[in-house]
């Protein structure tokens, strides 16, 4: 199911992209997370903090996403976005 992550990139530039699930396009709506995700694919990525690993495929949005919350300042994703657990703050 798509769905829309917005975020921002080390130098502040902001994007909105859908995530779509889709292998020949994973995400829409901002070349450069386009190329940030197309970079990456078929390279190892925590899909959690604690993990666990799984290669980056365009057609499986739960690594789609964790290279954007690895990559880049995720502010807030849609509703049908794969959710991350929470590590206790010490």
């Amino acid at each position: 199911m798509p769905f829309t992550v917005t975020g921002a990139f080390d130098d502040g530039a902001t994007y909105s992209v859908q995530v779509t699930g889709r292998a020949d396009r994973p995400v829409i709506g901002s070349h450069r997370a386009t190329a940030l995700v197309e970079l990456h694919q078929r390279s190892p990525v925590s899909l959690f903090p604690t993990g666990p690993v799984r290669t980056v495929a365009g057609d499986d949005e739960a690594t789609v996403l964790a290279v954007l919350r690895e990559h880049t300042r995720v502010v807030d994703e849609g509703q049908g976005a794969p959710r991350q657990t929470r590590l206790p703050e010490s």
